[in-house]
């Protein structure tokens, strides 16, 4: 798969984001793309909205996908997200047996745009490591350079920084 359909897909995710914050939660979206390149679950952040902690988008997809979809269809399939998933939801990925991550911005950099804002206390905690720690291969794809722009400003717009 080539960088121009991972920024397609991306880009998919950022309407889930968008989507979000019209709903007035964190702007965070996911998308899961089966092993034809059709996207099968989309999913905004739920986390305010639901007063759930675990109401991530990556989180929240992985719950629906694991009630839809048996370990070995999930295993061809690939997860994309705004930003590279915190802990919690590179958990999730791990246990619900999706094959592939690909994010647009990472963690670090959110954090560089968020500062200490207490609404996104980040983890210092890559998925990569997270996924390492475990005994399954997945692959991680991300940051997407041709995204940072875009997802910088999205995010700094949010934040107001």
């Amino acid at each position: 798969m080539s960088w121009k359909d991972h920024t397609y897909y991306l880009k998919e995710s950022i309407k889930e984001a968008e989507a979000a914050v019209k709903h007035n939660n964190m702007p965070f979206g996911a998308i899961l793309v089966d092993q034809a390149g059709n996207i099968i679950l989309r999913q905004e952040n739920i986390e305010i909205t639901e007063s759930d902690c675990t109401g991530h988008a990556e989180t929240q997809l992985m719950v629906q996908a694991s009630k839809k979809y048996d370990k070995k269809i999930l295993k061809e399939c690939t997860l994309y997200t705004t930003v590279e998933p915190c802990a919690m939801c590179s958990g999730a990925i791990y246990w619900g047996n999706v094959g592939r991550v690909v994010f647009g911005l990472s963690e670090k950099k959110l954090l560089k745009i968020t500062g200490n804002d207490e609404q996104n206390p980040t983890l210092d905690l890559p998925c990569r490591k997270v996924f390492q720690s475990g005994q399954k291969d997945i692959e991680v794809i991300g940051p997407i350079p041709e995204l940072k722009t875009e997802l910088s400003r999205f995010y700094k717009d949010f934040f107001g920084n």
